[in-house]
């Protein structure tokens, strides 16, 4: 008999195509890159980018060389969204990953790689236009473009920037940034340079700024809608689904009597006595502490208040409206129907974050099944 995980988390492959296919279809004619970083934010990457690359999308973003390698031979071009050090170029190179431009230095370096490997490189321009992390800034990027262009053995396919306000429909800065590059693109084909990509919106932009997928705009990159979650800021505009499900198993049903406290810190007083349930999962496989005594989880798709403190691999909750829960029964943590349904984006608010670090936090241990 196979011994089972206590967690695991399954992953909905078709909900994750009907998510692109509704992201595709919100900003058409733009092309959609799947951004892939982080081990598909925690979900595996490999499974999600084998069902995404049945899709038309463009290709596949991600944030350094390592996550690159894995997604090569999958018929689609793979996209480094961030920066490229020196010792890297050359490998990237060699297995044809679309490259950063983030200043002269870099160009002139996958240039003299690809001379070397007597191939082409493709690139794209990366643009600092407000977020201050990565790229050209602004200001030099008419100097820096016009100089790279000239460089032998590069295909500059592309130009990109990020958004670091897009949450907020609001704010005019994203306004100022899809403004301030397409000034840059116009005064650039004076003299005749253009891209067939353009690309400055990621999943916020989408919902917020429609404008950031029109003309001259030929793509958009997204990650955390793909797998159906958003920012707790802005607009909703796209339908998705979440992809996800949490689950593991009652480890032991005991009734308690009043006065008994629970966990650490003895956070929970029972004032009458009460059925609880211990479950096989706790921090470690990313339930966060932000639910002790707020959250909860659903039992035969029924509300279980979470009471004393989560701790690294066990959760204490109330069962009184659960008369038939025992030992192994299944319980959802992340998922479920109807009203008492969880959402990564619950858990981001009861933390005060966000869905990309809950779906990132899911521990090492946790089984990822694919459906």
């Amino acid at each position: 008999m196979e011994l089972q995980r206590r967690v695991w988390v399954e992953v909905d492959l078709g909900k994750l195509r009907r998510n692109f296919s509704r992201i595709a279809a919100a900003v058409k004619p733009a092309k959609v890159l799947c951004v892939m970083k982080a081990n598909a934010y925690g979900l595996g990457v490999l499974p999600c980018a084998d069902a995404l690359a049945k899709t038309d999308c463009a290709g596949f973003g991600v944030a350094e060389p390592f996550e690159a390698l894995q997604l090569a031979g999958r018929g689609k071009p793979v996209q480094i969204l961030s920066s490229i050090l020196p010792d890297e170029i050359e490998p990237m190179v060699a297995a044809g990953v679309v490259l950063p431009v983030i200043d002269l230095a870099t160009a002139k370096r996958i240039s003299a790689a690809a001379r070397r490997l007597k191939t082409t490189a493709h690139v794209h321009f990366k643009l600092d236009t407000g977020m201050g992390r990565l790229g050209i800034l602004l200001a030099e990027a008419p100097r820096v473009i016009r100089a790279a262009v000239k460089l032998p053995n590069l295909a500059f396919d592309g130009i990109f920037s990020h958004c670091p306000m897009a949450y907020d429909p609001a704010n005019a800065f994203t306004e100022d940034q899809i403004d301030a590059l397409r000034a840059l693109l116009a005064d650039l084909a004076k003299d005749g340079i253009r891209f067939k990509t353009v690309h400055i919106a990621a999943s916020d932009a989408i919902n917020n700024f429609p404008r950031a997928a029109k003309p001259p705009f030929t793509q958009v990159r997204t990650g955390i809608n793909l797998y159906g979650s958003f920012d707790p800021n802005g607009r909703r505009a796209l339908k998705v689904e979440s992809v996800l499900t949490l689950k593991t198993r009652v480890a032991q049903v005991r009734t308690l009597p009043a006065g008994t406290t629970l966990g650490y810190g003895r956070t929970w007083c029972l004032n009458k006595p009460t059925r609880v349930a211990t479950i096989s999962a706790g921090y470690a496989d990313g339930l966060p502490l932000a639910l002790t005594n707020r959250g909860h989880v659903l039992i035969q798709n029924i509300p279980c208040p979470v009471i004393g403190r989560i701790s690294m691999d066990y959760t204490t909750v109330d069962v009184s409206h659960v008369p038939s829960v025992a030992a192994g029964d299944e319980v959802v943590c992340l998922g479920g129907k109807g009203p008492g349904r969880v959402t990564p984006d619950d858990w981001g608010a009861l933390k005060g974050t966000h869905a990309y670090e809950i779906i990132c936090s899911l521990g090492n241990r946790v089984e990822r099944v694919y459906r």
